[in-house]
């Protein structure tokens, strides 16, 4: 039996994955990540370093019955265990491999660390640059092998828009804020009284009505308009709050929409891809496919062992 540890970690959250032949087996999150290591990484290595070892010893492991520890996502930034330098794209599984980084930090492990490098565009204006960790292992674990150019969405607190080629390759992408935009704006600002996340149904006509008032009006007005849909024109919460993820997704629809590929496909939870879906679908021409959710929730660790274990054809 090959045994992996598999660690993504996050801006927020570290997840400690145990992997035997290929299936999870286990897995242990820490609500610690790269944002709690920017005053000292201390705390994280710790706590990780111990995380290792309670999932071993549930599971009657010893630290040479794991292969490797592999791990992608903000862990292999500054703020992280162990810096690894962003690839520039064009990327695939290939450079991925070619660019992973083996090393042992004796403080945290004797198991051989394997990082996996985040990917970055050619930085020749700020328009087209940016740059990921952790989401280039995920689009490898759900990534379809249909040998032509597509577009795939991988929602979250900084969400992804990816155009592959027909080599599976990453060529461009787009990062949007809009997770924790939507959290911060429902939380902490006035708008909280009217959006109710998780408690409501998705409305499509007030969703679509949001998007296209803040395409007419901007993103700003839009989001206040929530407040009066539901105060002066009695809104129920569930339109209210359709209504602002409408708004709140415009940029992101029309990045999509912009990149011109004839696939998408949408990651993430159930209810953002009904929603991307719906407004994606008032642009002609263009087929959307939802990644189902069990190739989604496994895609970070699929994706980590395709790389490590990639072989040339």
């Amino acid at each position: 039996m090959t045994n992996y540890i598999v660690i993504d970690g996050g801006t927020t959250n570290t997840r400690i994955n145990l992997v035997q032949n290929g299936t999870v087996t286990d897995t242990l999150k820490l609500h610690q990540g790269a944002r709690s290591a920017i005053d000292g990484k201390e705390a994280l290595s710790q706590a990780i370093s111990e995380g290792i070892k309670a999932v071993l010893a549930k599971n009657s492991l010893e630290e040479s019955d794991i292969k490797r520890i592999l791990a992608s996502g903000m862990i292999t930034s500054e703020f992280g265990l162990y810096k690894v330098d962003h690839i520039v794209a064009p990327a695939g599984v290939s450079e991925l491999h070619r660019n992973m980084r083996e090393v042992t930090l004796p403080n945290i492990s004797p198991i051989p660390f394997v990082f996996v490098s985040g990917v970055k565009t050619a930085c020749d204006s700020l328009e087209n640059a940016d740059m990921m960790r952790g989401e280039e292992t995920e689009l490898m674990g759900i990534i379809s092998e249909t040998g032509e150019d597509a577009v795939y969405v991988l929602p979250g607190s900084h969400s992804k828009i990816i155009f592959t080629d027909s080599e599976g390759r990453i060529i461009n992408f787009h990062t949007m804020l809009t997770g924790e935009m939507t959290a911060a704006l429902s939380q902490y600002t006035i708008l909280k009284d009217a959006v109710r996340l998780g408690e409501c149904v998705t409305d499509v006509e007030y969703l679509v009505n949001g998007y296209r008032y803040a395409q007419k009006n901007g993103i700003n007005e839009a989001l206040f308009k929530t407040r009066i849909l539901k105060n002066l024109f009695g809104a129920t919460h569930g339109q209210a709050y359709s209504f602002f993820c409408g708004a709140v997704l415009s940029g992101e629809v029309d990045r999509i929409i912009a990149m011109g590929a004839k696939k998408v496909y949408i990651g993430g939870r159930t209810e953002i891809k009904e929603q991307l879906t719906a407004l994606l679908s008032l642009s002609k021409g263009m087929t959307v496919l939802s990644v189902d959710e069990k190739t989604a929730a496994e895609a970070t660790v699929k994706g980590i062992l395709k790389i490590y274990e990639y072989t040339a054809g």
